[in-house]
């Protein structure tokens, strides 16, 4: 008899409500609209977060793998041979065809401008155009970075407070009143800060790889820029080019 008082004891003293996203969700069966709307910006944030990651990620192995077949450019006899050689609506080939064009354009002037800084003014602003576009989409990451633990922190703070306002019309403070309640408006912050920690890393990473191609297209400038203001004569030390295998010898 003792043994079954005991374990209608432990069954009486049994959680009988579950915890979690879901619950603090819908406390109660009712809508919490407050945890809805951050948990809906929070996996905006986070989609957007991917989507520029893998997208930018894209198109700076595109422009890396476009600069490993510069050679082929520079071996030809000229820029407006060498620029056929290269990818269509590439960045190398816009920074070659702004080149050209400025060059072509500087003729046209009739005041004294010196065609060395007209030439670098227009091969500048290409490569800064480039550089824009390449950055386009950080400073959502940034902004992220940034707003989404206190967006999961207003969320948190929301729960706690409905949480003591329902465990103070109980009238009951006891730990298994406060601690479910409290638990599950904590899950905002955890995912404010799920979202923000990978924006951070991913900001960083594609920065650091922003400014690498930054450099090689400095520096592409500016190998253009000599060999138009030289005529041709000056081009950028290159590896010698493979050598193609000799036909077989028939006997």
């Amino acid at each position: 008899m003792f043994i079954y008082a005991l374990a209608a004891a432990a069954g009486a003293a049994a959680p009988q409500k579950s915890f979690g996203i879901k619950e603090a969700l819908f406390p109660n069966g009712q809508p919490n609209w407050i945890g809805i709307a951050t948990l809906v910006i929070l996996a905006i944030m986070s989609f957007g977060s991917f989507y520029i990651l893998f997208t930018k990620l894209m198109e700076q192995n595109k422009i890396i793998g476009q600069y490993k077949n510069i050679g082929t450019f520079w071996r030809a006899p000229s820029l407006r041979e060498g620029a056929a050689k290269l990818e269509k609506n590439s960045a190398w080939r816009q920074i070659v065809d702004d080149g050209i064009a400025a060059e072509d354009q500087h003729g046209k002037m009739t005041d004294a401008m010196e065609a060395h800084d007209w030439l670098h003014g227009s091969l500048a602003r290409s490569e800064a155009f480039v550089n824009a576009r390449l950055a386009g989409g950080l400073p959502f990451l940034a902004t992220v970075g940034a707003t989404a633990p206190f967006i999961g922190l207003f969320g948190t703070v929301v729960g706690i407070y409905n949480a003591l306002i329902n465990i103070g019309l109980a009238g009951s403070a006891s730990i298994d009143k406060v601690a479910g309640p409290v638990g599950e408006a904590l899950i905002m912050t955890a995912l404010g800060l799920l979202v923000a920690v990978p924006a951070v890393l991913a900001y960083n990473w594609l920065q650091a790889r922003n400014k690498k191609i930054a450099e090689l297209l400095s520096g592409f400038s500016t190998d253009i820029l000599a060999n138009i203001n030289s005529k041709g004569a000056v081009k950028p030390a290159l590896p010698a080019a493979p050598a193609t295998p000799a036909a077989p010898v028939k006997k």
